[in-house]
């Protein structure tokens, strides 16, 4: 706690901008709807014996999910990923498990090959890495004849796929290279960023115990009037080295490098010459320590220019559940990388170093660009051509001084309470025509939240608990043609449509879920996904995004009566469950409000009535309101019972009880009778001939009696199997045969019955 406490110290110190950034964001929005595991209707594959199902890649040229897990790949129809078009298993040999297991690693979890790259090339074939028991391998992967098959041609995958298979990391394919952000070696300190094919390419020591998240290409070259190249971005989190403080402090980055990059002639021989990274501002309200990136989804509507980043981040201290969702615009962060100054490292007291904004000249060509028509005027062509200076220059100082900010510099969305994990973010087409993102956020619940802004004001209409609430979402995919959502977890894959219309029931339902991919549509009756039908039709479906207009849904008539029979004192409980978390349960008896009192509890799904009394009967009705429209759910015509009173209810319950009561005689009569059978025959004594009942034990048996008979004389020994519903009945057997409990019936060796009792409770 102490230590907690120093590290809030000296970080309040910080810019202003991580303090106050946010504020007008709530931290509490409620999810309109939480859909539980039992009827999230989304469809699910496991494979008995197989774990960690947290890589995809989705080939829509081939209807086929291609999925990767632990020691095997599966290719999963797309429309329904419960089909399983063909399977490769790719398990790690012995001798590379036994050598793992020497080097310190578990060898039930660490030493086995978990898929973690798969990559569609050029040519059709599919490049496929694994951590290979702490020896990363790669190989070429091809879907032939409804088979899934290895080129068995493995290389190493060192700088590809990380040697730990719980570490994070990243990939991109472009134009048939690789490149990665990973650790080079097997202890996992040596991380870097390379293009791993063509001309191999790689960062120098810019990283510090960083945890790679994301990458993304961006065609920056394409239709440039600067005649840029393009880059490929990397997200992820590492310890600040621009901030003054006794303890670690991890920050968000984002870093880039230039697509062409062929790395210097003498100065950073086969290093990234463009590699440039800046600090990602998040500002989280009331939270001084940074917030740390998750993941990040890249979408872009038309070119390259309205591409956004939408992150996800969560606090870095384990014990605090808050979680952000922050977008960026990629002319932002391009800014930040063209026009920032540079942080430089100054030595202080001899060892200590600081970095602080560089306020000294810059070569030309500036630091870290790409060739650009700037640089050819100078005959620069390639990074080969580029000068000492400038790569010296980019070598030692590759930081930005200033931080790239979010979109309005605050928030989307900010939650307490829940961690998120993975973000992928869908385009929706409303019944207007307006275009609304929708976000689409895992947890580290299991669960998956459908969010959206509607300018300013974000929403979130629903959670739906897809895994157990132990098991983290690990990887979200999104298919845009097939409007469904793919999330990945260790024990399975579940496969959900990006629009559930189905769920909202009635009219004000459907509109004020503000959902839009919804609407009512007057015709059917019923909440349709929007489409282009609807859209040509508008004045029959009704959708209401700004403020959930529900005016126009047709009035629900009042729900018939329930009616409910109470007595007297007893406590009477009226169930109503609202359709939506938003709405406030209203409560009426007779047409008036009803309002908590000693006897009346409203809790948030029933109405609890104590020690009720005659002055409760009455007309009672619950009704949800949400944003003021009211919707009835239930009424019950309440009513004590008296003695004048035979109701239905009652009258069908007194023949129950009469039925019963008849049993209980039956059974009695017949228990009466055994008992008296065997007194008659001497099986049993009667308390007042206790010693007669001893000298029948010490008598013979008559001789003409058989072994055979003498069986059957023990066989007779009453037993009566009463219903344990029957409590009167088995009340009354107990306190008739309390004591003929006592006694056992024995056969000696000679074939002699005898009657003893059982005054030891060990012997029963």
């Amino acid at each position: 706690m102490m230590l907690l406490l120093a590290v809030l110290c000296v970080l309040y110190v910080w810019s202003p901008a991580t303090l106050i950034g946010g504020q007008g964001s709530s931290t509490n929005i409620i999810p309109r709807k939480k859909v539980p595991l039992s009827s999230n209707g989304g469809r699910f594959f496991r494979e008995e014996g197989v774990w960690n199902y947290t890589t995809m890649l989705l080939r829509e040229d081939l209807n086929m999910l291609i999925l990767g897990a632990r020691e095997a790949i599966f290719a999963l129809d797309l429309d329904d990923i419960t089909v399983r078009k063909a399977m490769v298993n790719w398990p790690v040999s012995e001798e590379k498990q036994k050598g793992c297991s020497i080097k310190g690693k578990d060898a039930t979890n660490d030493c086995k090959n978990y898929i973690r790259i798969i990559h569609k090339r050029d040519d059709e074939k599919i490049y496929v890495c694994g951590t290979n028991a702490f020896s990363p391998t790669c190989d070429n992967m091809s879907y032939v004849n409804g088979e899934l098959k290895l080129d068995n041609k493995q290389e190493d995958g060192k700088g590809k796929c990380p040697f730990d298979p719980f570490q994070r990391y990243a990939s991109e394919m472009v134009d048939g290279e690789l490149y990665s952000a990973t650790s080079l070696n097997f202890l996992g300190s040596d991380p870097v960023m390379m293009r791993s094919t063509g001309e191999i390419i790689r960062t120098d020591y810019w990283f510090n115990e960083p945890n790679f998240v994301r990458m993304a290409y961006i065609p920056e070259g394409k239709s440039s009037p600067e005649g840029d190249d393009d880059k490929i971005y990397l997200f992820f989190s590492e310890t600040a080295v621009e901030y003054d403080s006794l303890f670690k402090v991890d920050v968000s980055r984002v870093a880039r490098v230039c697509k062409g990059d062929m790395g210097g002639l003498r100065t950073l021989q086969k290093k990234w010459t463009s590699f440039l990274k800046a600090r990602l501002d998040c500002p989280f309200p009331n939270i001084k320590l940074p917030l740390l990136v998750q993941d990040v989804f890249q979408l872009c509507q038309d070119d390259w220019t309205t591409c956004v980043f939408y992150a996800v981040f969560t606090l870095q201290l384990d014990s605090s559940e808050y979680s952000a969702v922050c977008a960026y615009k990629i002319e932002d962060i391009k800014t930040v990388f063209s026009n920032s100054k540079f942080k430089t490292p100054v030595t202080v007291a001899t060892s200590f170093v600081k970095w602080v904004m560089h306020s000294g000249e810059v070569p030309d060509p500036r630091p870290g660009a790409c060739i650009d028509n700037h640089a050819r005027e100078k005959n620069i062509h390639t990074s080969l051509d580029l000068p000492d200076k400038t790569l010296q220059f980019i070598r030692d100082k590759p930081l930005m001084d200033q931080a790239v900010k979010a979109i309005g510099e605050r928030p989307l969305l900010v939650k307490t309470g829940i961690a998120f994990t993975r973000i992928v973010v869908a385009t929706a087409t409303a019944l207007n025509g307006s275009s609304h993102q929708v976000m689409f956020i895992g947890t580290k619940n299991g669960s998956v939240l459908k969010a959206v802004n509607y300018e300013g004001e974000m929403i979130i209409m629903e959670e739906i608990q897809l895994f157990e609430s132990s098991q983290p979402v690990k990887i979200l995919r999104l298919s845009n043609s097939k409007k469904q959502l793919y999330v990945g977890s260790e024990v399975g894959v579940r496969q959900l449509s990006i629009s559930e219309c189905g769920r909202y029931h009635t009219c004000q339902d459907c509109v004020l879920a503000r959902d839009p991919y919804c609407g009512w549509d007057l015709n059917a009756g019923s909440c349709s996904t929007i489409n282009s039908t609807h859209r040509t039709r508008t004045s029959t479906v009704i959708q209401s995004l700004s403020d959930g207009d529900a005016s126009r849904c047709p009035q629900l008539g009042g729900s018939k009566p329930v009616n409910i029979w109470f007595i007297h004192d007893n406590t009477v409980k009226l169930w109503c469950q609202p359709y939506s978390n938003l709405a406030q349960v209203h409560w009426k008896v007779n047409g008036k409000p009803i309002r908590p009192s000693d006897t009346i509890q409203i809790l948030s799904d029933s109405l609890m009535i104590l020690n009720a009394s005659a002055e409760a009967s009455g007309y009672y009705t619950c009704s949800s309101v949400e944003r003021k429209y009211e919707v009835q759910h239930i009424a019950y015509d309440l009513q004590m019972l008296s003695g004048s009173e035979n109701p239905e209810p009652i009258h069908d319950l007194k023949e129950k009880k009469n039925t019963l009561v008849a049993m209980v005689v039956i059974l009695s009569l017949i228990l009466a009778m055994l008992v008296i059978w065997n007194l008659y025959k001497g099986h049993l004594p009667l308390p007042c001939c206790h010693g007669r009942v001893k000298d029948m034990a010490n008598r013979n048996v008559d001789e003409s009696l058989s072994a055979s008979q003498a069986q059957q004389h023990k066989v007779a020994s009453p037993t009566v199997n009463l219903n344990s519903n029957h409590n009167y009945a088995n009340n009354q057997r107990s306190s008739i045969s309390r004591e003929t409990d006592r006694l056992s019936t024995t056969v000696d060796s000679s074939g002699q019955i005898s009657l003893k009792y059982r005054d030891d409770e060990s012997e029963i």
